[in-house]
């Protein structure tokens, strides 16, 4: 596995299964060709439309499961029934055991994070994982999270996903030292939750070198890619999600019914077409397809359920970049200096 970078694949996670994941894989492999892959699945599902495609088929392994854990699944139901043989446990066991570096699911989210958590367990000195996303930005793209993994957190919490987010921007962008912000309902220091106040003002005395923090945001610097990461719990984070997911379809709506009224309309449209393709590849939510859970002993990706080849060629994508860039150990490495200046801190307050 040294030269090349393994992914694990829940074949039978998402709306539709193998008919998206196996050509989703096809696409990610043409960009990526030094990619393998380690496909689980029920074998009378996966394996005739594996064979259309040849090249998939020679840079892989495939693994039969008897079990594929429902979208509607409780997760507690799905730890119940699907450890050990489903196809989404088997994905996230192969990066336990190190036969592959990374693992995508397409699958019922709850049931995923659970069994994550589960199987790879967390970080040291991490309580809770986070889901990181990509969102685009007037800037280009920058990182959201944590977008609904975590219901409510702490100020130590809002810290971990500082860093959790500070490396993955590292890793994803190439930053140095990425700008982090707290989301709040205000930039004043005064404003918002005592949790997010207090991790704002432990943030600022921290001075991490491998990230800046650039003090709370609001929500429209989100969209203006104000910082590189913003921070926030996972009720508002998931709330800000499934907003702007709702506000580019409704501005699509918006966008093809005002094109299709009158004919100078649509004459218009025909003048402005290359314009209106490039808004379109711009708010195309397949780019950024794929969710990161962040702070667990391994990779995990999820990308959205509803995806298709190409959305879930981006998941693969995103999950190759992850470890080619080694985003693990840059989290490692921060966390380690985090709270060795912590301890330090308090060992100097005991003298």
């Amino acid at each position: 596995m040294a030269d090349t970078i393994t992914i694990s694949l829940d074949a039978m996670g998402g709306d539709y299964g193998a008919d998206v994941v196996i050509p989703g894989a096809a696409i990610a492999l043409e960009r990526r060709p030094d990619a393998r892959f380690a496909i689980y699945g029920n074998e009378g599902t996966v394996l005739p439309i594996l064979e259309r495609y040849p090249a998939l088929k020679a840079a892989s392994t495939f693994h039969h499961c008897d079990i594929a854990v429902a979208m509607d699944a409780k997760p507690s139901q799905a730890l119940r029934q699907g450890r050990w043989k489903s196809s989404m446990w088997r994905s996230l066991e192969a990066v336990k055991t190190g036969e592959a570096h990374v693992a995508v699911s397409a699958g019922n989210t709850g049931a995923l994070m659970a069994m994550s958590k589960f199987c790879l367990r967390t970080m040291a000195n991490i309580e809770r994982p986070a889901i990181a996303a990509i969102w685009p930005t007037m800037r280009g793209e920058s990182i959201v999270l944590d977008v609904g993994a975590t219901i409510g957190a702490d100020a130590q919490q809002l810290i971990d996903f500082s860093i959790l987010g500070g490396a993955m921007a590292r890793a994803l962008f190439s930053i140095e030292r990425p700008s982090v912000g707290l989301l709040n309902i205000g930039v004043e220091e005064v404003k918002g939750l005592e949790e997010v106040r207090t991790a704002g003002r432990l943030l600022r005395d921290a001075g991490l070198p491998s990230l800046d923090y650039a003090g709370f945001v609001e929500g429209d610097d989100l969209g203006r890619g104000t910082v590189d990461v913003v921070v926030t719990e996972g009720f508002a984070g998931n709330i800000a999600l499934k907003t702007a997911e709702g506000t580019a379809k409704q501005i699509g709506e918006y966008l093809r019914s005002a094109m299709k009224r009158t004919f100078l309309a649509k004459v218009g449209y025909i003048l402005a077409k290359s314009a209106f393709d490039r808004l379109r590849d711009k708010m195309d939510p397949r780019k950024v397809n794929g969710g990161v859970f962040l702070g667990l002993n391994g990779i995990v990706i999820k990308s959205h359920g509803g995806t298709d080849a190409e959305g879930f060629a981006s998941a693969v994508e995103l999950a190759y970049e992850m470890q080619r860039n080694k985003l693990l150990d840059k989290i490692s490495q921060d966390l380690v200096h985090y709270h060795r200046g912590r301890f330090a801190g308090a060992t100097e307050g005991v003298k």
